[in-house]
């Protein structure tokens, strides 16, 4: 593509806001994987390995490790916290008042892998008929993900257990 198309292309995405991702379209996303995290996270004394002398300097395996699970990721337009209705004062969301972009399920080890076009969205986790995100940016955008033409970006999205978590 030569230099005027592709400051053309850039234009018109520009003003026309995030695109809609194409057929065929697999260059770029995000992908990552979804996994349940619970019980005791607090960090504990060193432990002795009774197979070497080495020493583990944490008492948990990091919450990235935790077993994947199944379940639903959702993107969305960039969205901002004034742009959702959350649940009471929890951190769930009732509604999304954006463009949904894409919705997949991940396989059952929790990985999942989601063909986008190059921009920025915001990436949330759906159970039942709830939304979750706890990030935010400097601006309150909700769990910004931003993709980079011919890049996958690495997202992981930690869900609690109903035994609940506590550090």
């Amino acid at each position: 593509m030569d230099f005027l198309a592709l400051n053309m292309a850039l234009c018109l995405t520009l003003i026309s806001g995030p695109v809609t991702p194409q057929r065929g379209f697999q260059r770029s996303g995000i992908e990552g994987r979804l996994y349940l995290i619970g019980g005791n996270r607090m960090p504990g004394p060193p432990r002795r390995n009774n197979d070497t002398a080495h020493h583990d300097n944490t008492s948990r395996r990091p919450a990235r490790e935790g077993p994947g699970i199944k379940g639903t990721i959702c993107v969305f337009e960039l969205t901002n916290d004034r742009q959702v209705t959350r649940k009471g004062t929890s951190p769930y969301c009732e509604a999304v008042h954006t463009k949904l972009i894409r919705q997949v399920d991940t396989d059952d080890k929790g990985n999942f892998r989601i063909p986008l076009p190059p921009g920025t969205y915001s990436v949330f986790t759906r159970k039942n008929n709830l939304y979750y995100a706890s990030r935010r940016d400097e601006k309150n955008n909700i769990a910004p993900v931003t993709v980079v033409p011919g890049k996958w970006t690495r997202v992981d999205y930690s869900v609690e257990s109903d035994q609940k978590a506590y550090y």
